[in-house]
């Protein structure tokens, strides 16, 4: 951590780690998605050198679902099927829904471009999930978040740029 020198700054910037820190596991989970997600693309990239991006996409979907569906059934998932209401399942359709759609544009995108490129224009996914959030969900984000969420699209800005040639 970087201890700012200005008293009470430490505290703000410290606290929200602290908290969140209390049950470290979802950073673990978060930066194993991280690393995971970053190879789609390295991965991605030269498997579509000769395939049709839509077809590429299919095709990495019926994989992880062969796989998401034998990790369910190690991990006994299916006896907590029942707990899924009609509610809960409408909104997992639709995250699956804007997963495909995400999917298919990745794909369509690093066809025509360099990953280095795509990839932190998709992550732009993160600052649009925090406004989604704050407007549909109610979410609070503090103003540090939001200076934050300023910096990752000037941030995806630099990484994506392309100098004038």
């Amino acid at each position: 951590m970087i201890a700012a020198p200005v008293r009470g700054v430490t505290r703000v910037i410290a606290a929200p780690i602290i908290r969140a820190m209390s049950n470290p596991r979802w950073l673990v989970y978060a930066l194993l998605s991280a690393a995971c997600a970053a190879l789609v693309g390295i991965f991605g990239k030269p498997g579509l050198k000769d395939v049709e991006p839509n077809l590429a996409t299919a095709v990495r979907s019926v994989v992880m679902a062969v796989l998401l569906l034998g990790f369910v059934t190690v991990t006994r998932g299916w006896a907590k099927l029942p707990a899924v209401t009609s509610k809960a399942g409408l909104f997992i359709a639709f995250s699956g829904a804007a997963g495909a759609a995400s999917w298919l544009f990745y794909f369509n995108a690093l066809k025509l471009a360099d990953v280095s490129h795509v990839a932190p224009i998709d992550k732009l996914s993160t600052p649009i999930a925090v406004i989604l959030a704050a407007l549909l969900l109610g979410e609070r984000p503090s103003g540090l978040n939001w200076v934050g969420v300023i910096v990752m699209v000037a941030g995806a800005y630099l990484v994506a740029h392309r100098p004038a040639a």
